[in-house]
């Protein structure tokens, strides 16, 4: 046990080296691009002077109150698109890795941090539905303005997507924990197994003396490939598989077919829990993918198989049969893919998992006619959240569509103010 312990206090050691090694490497621009270029305009030279100065609380907390999702964010945020991808150091020299610090610093924070209730308390209580990113963001919020705040999870454990959709490999269980503690330590409420649309329906939330309702229920519903043998025993949608993927045998061979976030999670998880040989099969290239780079890279290096250009054309009991596609430039100058004819092939595998997107439940819309959505059955809102019934706000994916972590945070914190505002004036 002894052991254990200096070999953890030496990696601690070894870690707050390199990190202080890459603040040191930090310009501290004036004019910093990556907090322009970061989707809450974190104060990065800010933070990293506190902790060249090894005031770890004080930048814990700051990150927190700018970003309740701050320790998450840099585990699993598009990185080359935001701070790291917009570092002046980068132009010529390798750029300053912020998220890794950022890492360090809030998961410390996490384990005793507290939330500071700014307002004095009111006597108005706001529901939140769903406990993903976006509900747990909006619940740190408006905590923090004394407002009383229940979360409703129709789950048996809360995170959403935190907890059952992004793998444990990737995002440790202890972050979520940890948040969690910190919210009920500031009087949060959380009600599992419980889910809004049914039989509590939003009147009834009203009814007990709920003064707004947020929803931020995520994209949980997949979507089809709409192509036969969609049904059969060895396929699945991989947002379904990811919520407990050591349950499930896929046997020795996977096929996943799509190419986001979703797809690269399933893929990498398959291969941790017992497939030999997984491919991510793409009907276009790589340029054209929708997850994250270092996430398609970290898939590469997971010993994860790519194969481009292929279309799904039937899901057979021996596999995939896949047609070739390639591109085809238009008389209006505009780029196309399509299928080549009579290339079509059966490619063998055990499972076929199915990551071409994702949609809301419209359970809460159909026993809420006022609740206007989209063609792609997203919740409409405006620019603050607000939805088509009055006292009803929304925000994450059940707006917008899957999302990254960090556009939930922005959008809910943007909702939680639209929501203060709204309470704020029917008090007086």
């Amino acid at each position: 046990m002894r052991l254990f312990k200096w070999r953890e206090y030496k990696v601690m050691i070894d870690v707050s080296k390199f990190l202080v090694n890459e603040a040191n490497e930090c310009l501290l621009c004036k004019k910093p691009s990556c907090r322009t270029n970061c989707p809450v305009h974190t104060d990065i030279p800010g933070i990293i002077n506190l902790f060249k100065e090894g005031k770890m609380e004080e930048a814990g907390q700051i990150l927190f109150e700018n970003n309740p999702m701050s320790a998450i964010c840099a585990m699993v945020c598009p990185h080359e698109d935001q701070c790291f991808g917009h570092c002046i150091k980068g132009i010529k020299k390798d750029p300053v890795e912020f998220y890794k610090i950022e890492e360090f610093i809030s998961r410390e924070y996490l384990k005793t941090g507290k939330i500071t209730i700014k307002e004095e308390p009111k006597n108005q209580r706001v529901a939140v539905v769903g406990s993903g990113p976006a509900g747990l963001t909006i619940a740190t919020e408006l905590v923090r303005k004394g407002y009383k705040v229940t979360v409703f999870e129709k789950n048996g454990r809360v995170g959403g997507i935190l907890r059952y959709g992004i793998p444990d490999f990737r995002l440790p269980r202890e972050i979520v924990k940890d948040m969690i503690r910190m919210l009920e330590e500031a009087g949060v409420v959380f009600r599992t197994n419980t889910a809004i649309g049914q039989v509590i329906t939003i009147d009834k939330l009203f009814y007990d003396g709920y003064d707004a309702v947020f929803i931020g229920t995520g994209t949980w519903s997949p979507k089809r490939l709409d192509i036969k043998g969609e049904t059969l025993g060895n396929s699945l949608y991989a947002i379904n598989y990811l919520r407990s993927p050591k349950r499930y045998n896929l046997g020795k061979k996977v096929i996943v077919i799509g190419a986001g976030n979703v797809a690269m999670d399933a893929a990498r998880s398959a291969k941790r829990y017992g497939a030999d040989e997984v491919t991510i099969a793409y009907r276009k290239d790589f340029c054209d993918m929708k997850a994250c780079k270092a996430e398609i890279e970290e898939t590469k290096e997971d010993g994860v198989v790519f194969d481009t250009y292929k279309a799904p054309i039937e899901i057979t009991e021996e596999g995939v049969i896949f047609a070739d596609t390639h591109r085809v430039k238009g008389e209006d100058g505009r780029e196309s893919v399509v299928m080549i004819e009579g290339s079509e092939k059966l490619y063998e595998c055990d499972s076929v998992l199915i990551a071409i997107s994702q949609t809301a439940r419209n359970t809460i819309v159909k026993n809420n006619p006022e609740l206007e959505v989209n063609k792609w059955g997203l919740l409409v809102t405006d620019e603050y959240g607000e939805t088509t019934r009055e006292g009803v706000f929304s925000g994450g994916d059940v707006t917008s569509g899957p999302s990254t972590v960090i556009e939930a945070v922005v959008n809910s914190k943007k909702a939680a103010e639209s929501i203060d505002r709204y309470l704020t004036n029917k008090r007086k």
